[in-house]
């Protein structure tokens, strides 16, 4: 008797990728006559494109019954739009990947074998190096992926891509975390599993701009600092203690001061430094505590993570 097929869902978020999408199903297509073992499906997310990136996926759909979409009703990032995929992906396998090439698409063949014959219930990628990218936007992502695994106890690999093949038991993993502030990277960590990484050096995009400017990249890291670590609480609460501490040896120094010498130097320049520093280390403690409770603040909220408006 014949073993029936087992199929693998490509999870691909899309925002305003109208030039990428072509390109990449072309792509994809050479990639699926190397593995003729199995099945496939296309999981586009449009993720509120502006474009006509719905409409190309639209035609495709039309050519390809293995092509499916969601659309969303408004523009919810691409964390919503791993999560949808996930979601909606009926595979016994699932592959998220970027539409734009920057993941490469041979890579998959050597993936499904790895998990197929070594056992591992994940294969993830990360790029050795940041060649295109501006100096000061690579020194930053260094810089928080070595704070970040400083102060967590989840591992976040330096240079991880969100490319990566997993087994269904841990794409539903994933889905089961229906937390509203999403940090993938530090979500595939948490989970666990047994995961083997590979490498590859950065490649350019095939068509379009990149929708990550470094503000972005900067919101999305406070982003995973919040979801992963409670550090910067406990520095907030460390500098309260120290200064309380300084405070008080301050107070018996002025103090004794006074007794011994009489009426103490007047230091009024010196005087409102220190109360801006001061002033300044408070508001920083308090912009600490009032990001940990925002997200406590959306979390309770319980709004869905994405809205459909259509899908296929």
């Amino acid at each position: 008797m014949k073993e029936e097929k087992k199929l693998c869902s490509i999870v691909v978020p899309c925002y305003n990728e109208q030039d990428a999408v072509p390109i990449y199903y072309g792509e994809m297509l050479k990639i699926f006559e190397m593995i003729p073992e199995l099945d496939f499906e296309f999981v586009f997310i449009d993720d509120g494109s502006a474009d006509g990136t719905l409409k190309i996926i639209k035609q495709l759909r039309d050519e390809d019954e293995r092509v499916h979409y969601v659309s969303f009703s408004r523009n919810f990032g691409k964390e919503a739009g791993i999560y949808a995929g996930l979601e909606h992906a009926r595979g016994d396998y699932v592959v998220i990947m970027d539409v734009d090439l920057q993941d490469p698409p041979e890579l998959i063949c050597g993936m499904y074998h790895t998990i197929k014959e070594e056992g591992y219930d994940c294969v993830a990628t990360r790029r050795v190096n940041r060649k295109g990218e501006p100096p000061i936007r690579s020194f930053f992502a260094r810089m928080f992926y070595k704070m970040i695994n400083k102060i967590s106890k989840t591992e976040i690999v330096d240079g991880a891509r969100d490319y990566r093949f997993m087994t269904r038991q841990m794409a539903d993993s994933i889905v089961s975390m229906h937390e509203y502030n999403r940090f993938s990277k530090g979500i595939f960590g948490w989970v666990g599993f047994k995961t083997k990484w590979i490498e590859y050096e950065n490649i350019e995009r095939v068509a379009g701009e990149t929708k990550w400017s470094f503000w972005k990249l900067f919101n999305y890291s406070l982003e995973g600092i919040a979801a992963f670590s409670t550090v910067p609480l406990s520095i907030a609460s460390f500098f309260g203690l120290l200064f309380c501490i300084v405070a008080f040896v301050g107070t018996i120094f002025i103090s004794l001061r006074a007794l011994i010498f009489g009426d103490p130097v007047s230091g009024w320049p010196s005087m409102v430094c220190i109360i801006m520093f001061l002033g300044g280390i408070q508001l920083l403690c308090i912009g600490i505590i009032g990001m940990y409770l925002s997200k406590t603040y959306l979390e309770c909220k319980n709004r869905p993570i994405y809205i459909s408006k259509e899908e296929a």
